[in-house]
């Protein structure tokens, strides 16, 4: 029963924390750029008033404009319950998981897709296009790193491969983790719509990838939208931290144990979130057809990190 209670827990950890990450970030950013920025408690500031604001719907738009946030923020959560936080063990668990993890986030991106071509309006359609590119780039490498790992492991449930890197040597790094690892980095950032593949807080329409697609929404729609891009956010950071340095999880399910697991987890995360601070702040949005490219690293990454599996088990 208290096994079942923490996992609960990781799961709400994942999805009621997602926007105090955001918020982070962007106060990191703004010390960077030796500005003052906005508290790290805005993100639910902003939610909390997105949430009490009228929804307007454009005249044209179908049930598929209205149900498109909830589907993705819907998937979202779910893909939250197969992350392993505080202890190799998560709320949902299946053989094969990986890759239902994989479609989760993909309906997600679909149904806002659909979302936005069906508010008929260009930006949205514009948005949509580029997403699907986006997507169609990222999701190929993305199984590729997780059936890396998983051919490692001999096993395809994300908490079990967390389980196994676990059971491993912290010193003893290799070179299929490096790739997988540099592969998935890539990965998260083009999933998260985060510099250099987007910008989350320009609305110049040239650029815009994600923001182009939630133009026509408001009110809780736009909330919705908002909290579960920032759980994907967490979920990917939280997947690199669970596949690639799990050390400090409870293996047993003690109050003393998981306050260390906690403590290590934000610690790690810290860490990522301070990189991707450092690197939003140091780079320029790449160009769209520069975009292709960046997601070819990721793919060739991710190729030679199965390959690199399949040569060290035979």
């Amino acid at each position: 029963m208290m096994g079942f209670v923490i996992n609960i827990v990781q799961m709400l950890l994942l999805v009621l924390a997602a926007p105090l990450l955001r918020g982070i970030i962007s106060k990191l950013k703004a010390w960077i750029q030796k500005r003052q920025g906005a508290s790290v408690w805005r993100p639910y500031a902003n939610l909390w008033k997105l949430f009490h604001k009228e929804e307007l719907v454009p005249n044209t738009a179908t049930l598929i404009f209205r149900s498109a946030p909830v589907v993705a923020f819907a998937a979202t959560v779910v893909a939250a319950a197969f992350l392993p936080v505080l202890h190799p063990a998560a709320f949902l668990t299946l053989d094969g998981d990986i890759f239902l993890f994989v479609y989760l986030l993909a309906i997600g991106r679909f149904a806002m897709s659909l979302g936005a071509l069906d508010g008929g309006s260009s930006f949205g359609g514009m948005g949509s296009s580029r997403e699907a590119l986006v997507a169609a780039l990222a999701e190929a490498p993305l199984f590729l790193v997780l059936t890396a790992l998983a051919i490692l492991a001999r096993t395809g449930s994300l908490s079990e491969i967390a389980a196994w890197t676990i059971r491993q040597n912290f010193f003893d790094v290799s070179t299929v983790h490096l790739l997988a690892l540099a592969a998935l980095a890539i990965v998260a950032v083009a999933e998260t719509g985060r510099i250099p593949v987007d910008n989350p807080t320009t609305h110049l329409e040239l650029t815009m990838i994600h923001e182009a697609m939630v133009l026509e929404y408001s009110g809780p729609s736009l909330a919705l939208i908002e909290w579960s891009q920032a759980i994907k956010l967490n979920l990917l950071a939280t997947l690199m931290i669970g596949l690639f340095a799990p050390w400090g999880m409870s293996l047993t399910v003690t109050p003393l144990g998981l306050a260390a697991a906690l403590g290590t987890y934000a610690l790690k995360l810290a860490c990522l979130v301070i990189g991707l601070a450092v690197v939003e702040s140091s780079v320029a949005k790449l160009r769209m057809y520069a975009v292709p490219d960046f997601l070819r690293v990721a793919s060739a990454l991710a190729i030679l990190a199965v390959i690199f599996t399949a040569i060290t088990k035979r």
